[in-house]
């Protein structure tokens, strides 16, 4: 399948597998560029940038396609190395580039410097605008299902992803609820070039998760995530365990008076224990809605060819058998 994002990625099919804290990790992303998708490593999973610089080398020694980086820029105190980091990826080889938090204009210049294809995550069509404007090459438009941070707006991405086709002169691909080839078609119908899949990865046999995750996600419901740090302005779809019902109390308890200090205990530092040791409860983890759709843990490859049998079944058979 041919769209503007295989061609400005160098891809076979328009999946690209997003950055994801602690799931991110070179077995993941070398698996998803082996099976003709975009494989990401996440930048700040790695505690320093010559960490960063090792699971990158780890990446191409599993595979000599495309991958990208994930750099989340964010609005903290002890502001982590991005020049190191960035340095990193362009010592790397890498020439693709997933940003994400802040606004990555400030080191647009640098990216650029290298020929690096910067892939901005927007939840919103004023702030895809605003990376179109800055230069970033493509965005990723993150609906209101997404797991991680949807923003504020609650916009889903029935209305979202064509409202960015109405003003976008760059191609974009649509996050939030994408999970299969039926996702892949709806996509490309209402706009975007491909698809940016986090949760669907997660259950999957070579994500680098403990098990016990990924039974719950295959487990749970469309029904089974929950919106927290709501009233930080910092909402976070999650999904629900008993880290996360103590923590909505709170928010209901102190109101407007809550402060992060209060909800440190459920927030902080909970990646490793949670993907990596597998306690479901230790604390408020990602998950998108779209584990109502996830219902088995294939192999990367199985998931990815799957997906594409499906959306050429639908684009060649069932749709035009609609026109009589």
């Amino acid at each position: 399948m041919k769209t503007r994002i295989t061609e400005l990625l160098g891809i076979e099919h328009p999946i690209v597998q997003g950055g994801m804290h602690y799931v991110g990790f070179a077995e993941l992303a070398a698996a998803v560029s082996n099976a003709g998708g975009l494989g990401i490593v996440t930048g700040l999973t790695q505690r320093t940038p010559e960490l960063l610089a090792q699971e990158i080398a780890r990446c191409r020694a599993m595979t000599d396609r495309p991958i990208g980086v994930n750099l989340t820029f964010l609005p903290i105190v002890s502001t982590p190395d991005y020049p190191g980091y960035i340095r990193a990826v362009v010592e790397g080889g890498v020439k693709i580039v997933e940003t994400a938090g802040n606004n990555p204009q400030k080191w647009m210049p640098l990216l650029k410097e290298h020929g690096i294809k910067v892939i901005h995550k927007c939840t919103s069509v004023r702030h895809a605008l605003k990376a179109q404007a800055i230069g970033c090459d493509a965005v990723s438009v993150d609906g209101f299902e997404c797991g991680g941070h949807p923003g504020e707006d609650d916009v889903p991405n029935f209305i979202l992803l064509p409202r960015a086709a109405e003003e976008l002169r760059i191609p974009f691909i649509a996050s939030g609820g994408m999970a299969d080839g039926r996702s892949l078609v709806a996509a490309l119908a209402l706009g975007a070039e491909g698809i940016n899949m986090g949760t669907r990865f997660i259950a999957t046999q070579e994500a680098p998760v403990h098990p016990r995750i990924k039974q719950a996600i295959v487990e749970a419901s469309e029904l089974d995530t929950r919106l927290v740090l709501r009233p930080l302005r910092n909402t976070e779809r999650v999904l629900n365990n008993a880290a996360v019902q103590r923590l909505l109390e709170k928010e209901k308890r102190l109101g407007d008076q809550i402060r992060f200090e209060d909800v440190i205990q459920e927030v902080a530092g909970v990646y490793p224990r949670v993907m990596q040791d597998g306690e479901l409860d230790a604390g408020a983890f990602s998950c998108g809605m779209v584990v109502g759709l996830i219902h088995d843990i294939p192999t990367v490859r199985e998931l990815v060819e799957r997906i594409m049998a499906e959306a050429e079944a639908l684009i060649r058979r069932r749709l035009p058998g609609l026109l009589g």
